[in-house]
């Protein structure tokens, strides 16, 4: 039986604050199903909630040694889906009002790494993997390597570093690297990039493997166009680089028992779904009408996310058709006042929710009926594969994980291939293009029925990413 441990700063259903969250809630269970002993690591956050807590047991209480500092750690830990949670307490590190953000991030996550390798000896749990992910965990591996492999337990682990979004590295100035990081001058070469610290580079270099969240994704980043000023150190380690396409919660993401719904339903009882998007609409104040398509977008609203290109369309789009449009989510001002004012100009087609909440996101899913997800860069994306589970038509444009999950349809006589609409580039005109043939698609009830009925069945489960993972496993 393997042995795992992940690490990383967040997972659902304890405290998240996205995809990282979600990977940590279900992948380490789908593990556990193929018969592995998994276990789970991570800061005991003020947000989690009363209701975990009080099912935590204490499991050691001890001392950190940072730096020169000399810190109070309790672990307490939980069983979950056959998978052992450990919860590292803190309330000076860790009892904030976000979990990221802070100006002492550094330090909190470099508390957080050494808090796990020590932890090991305090649970006598050695693993035969230890799997970090992001910047928050990737001094575990260094760690791992610089100042435990000689102690007894620890020579025979074996470490994974996967990269969820290479847009967050961790780079600070050297001059905390004794002070902060506990680390000496034989680490410096180790720790620079372009004469900072950067902690992704470091671990990269550190691990045995190197995985990201969809195979496309491991390819992008070792480009200059997606690796973020890393491409060169990702091309270098190539050799251990891999990409294996997340999947989602099954249980959570459920059309045919999900509680936050008005009206449940799976592929065999698809005709049931309308009747959510009658169940919005009147939530909404948008006129009731079963034979309009509405579109949806569920999004942090920043760029990257291909905001600037819908905002291209979306006044043509929407002045031109019989559509519906929700938007959810928030983030750059210049988007949000952009979507306000496109509600204000379209009060009976366009209703914009400047929020997110996790029940109202897939009360809009079980509803729409075409989901627009055109970003110019996504690891792996997580709601695509909701959409498509809850039964909405993608359109994607062709990068990362969206290239990986979402395949463009097309007919073969009476046979349908694809599971979505899909566009290479980066270009309002075939966001445009593409968006309007999915809605000439859905007026077409036998193709839409035929089509939604393959999307519905298209197996985003972690069932197959967890073998992959274990194959993983054993090439170290």
């Amino acid at each position: 039986m393997k042995k795992i441990l992940f690490v990383g700063a967040e997972a659902m259903p304890f405290a998240a604050t996205g995809g990282l969250g979600d990977v940590l809630g279900s992948l380490p269970a789908a593990l556990a199903k193929e018969g592995s002993d998994v276990r789970v690591i991570m800061p005991l956050y003020g947000q989690v909630k009363e209701e975990w807590r009080a099912k935590m047991k204490t499991e050691a209480v001890f001392t950190v040694n940072l730096a020169w500092r000399q810190v109070y750690c309790g672990i307490k830990s939980l069983k979950k889906d056959g998978v052992i949670y450990y919860f590292v307490d803190n309330e000076y590190y860790f009892k904030r009002d976000a979990l990221y953000g802070s100006f002492d991030d550094g330090e909190r996550f470099a508390y957080f790494s050494m808090a796990v390798m020590e932890a090991l000896v305090q649970l006598d749990f050695y693993p035969d993997v230890l799997h970090a992910h992001d910047w928050q965990a990737a001094l575990s591996v260094v760690y791992l390597n610089c100042l435990y492999r000689d102690k007894v337990g620890y020579k025979d682990i074996r470490s994974v570093f996967t990269i969820h979004n290479i847009e967050y590295q961790g780079q600070y100035n050297f001059g905390i690297l004794g002070d902060v990081f506990g680390l000496g001058f034989e680490q410096y070469e180790l720790m620079d990039f372009g004469g900072c610290i950067n902690l992704m580079k470091a671990a990269i270099v550190s691990a045995d493997i190197v995985s990201t969240v969809s195979p496309r994704y491991a390819e992008e980043i070792c480009t200059p166009s997606f690796g973020r000023g890393l491409d060169g150190i990702l091309r270098q380690n190539r050799h251990k680089l891999c990409g294996i396409l997340n999947g989602i919660d099954y249980q959570y993401y459920n059309p045919g028992q999900d509680a936050a719904i008005p009206v449940r339903y799976n592929w065999r009882t698809r005709a049931k779904k309308p009747e959510n998007k009658l169940a919005l609409q009147a939530a909404l104040d948008l006129p009731a009408r079963r034979d309009v398509p509405m579109l949806a977008v569920i999004t942090r609203l920043v760029a990257h996310k291909g905001l600037d290109i819908m905002t291209e369309i979306f006044s043509k789009l929407i002045g031109e058709s019989d559509i519906q449009l929700v938007v959810l989510g928030c983030g750059e001002a210049s988007f949000e006042h952009y979507f306000t004012e496109l509600a204000r100009c379209f009060p009976d087609k366009v209703r914009v929710l400047l929020k997110y909440d996790r029940d109202l996101a897939k009360q809009i899913y079980a509803a729409c009926d075409i989901f627009l997800m055109p970003s110019k860069s996504e690891p792996c994306g997580l709601s695509q594969m909701i959409a498509s589970r809850y039964g909405a038509i993608p359109v994607v444009r062709e990068t990362g994980g969206l290239y990986d999950s979402i395949k463009g349809y097309w007919e073969e006589g009476k046979k349908i291939h694809g599971n979505g609409f899909t566009f290479a580039n980066y270009s309002g005109a075939e966001l445009y293009e593409r968006t309007n043939a999915a809605i000439a698609l859905w007026r077409n009830e036998e193709k839409r029925d035929k089509l939604i009925s393959k999307i519905m069945r298209t197996d985003f489960s972690w069932a197959a990413a967890a073998r992959d993972y274990l194959s993983m496993y054993d090439q170290i």
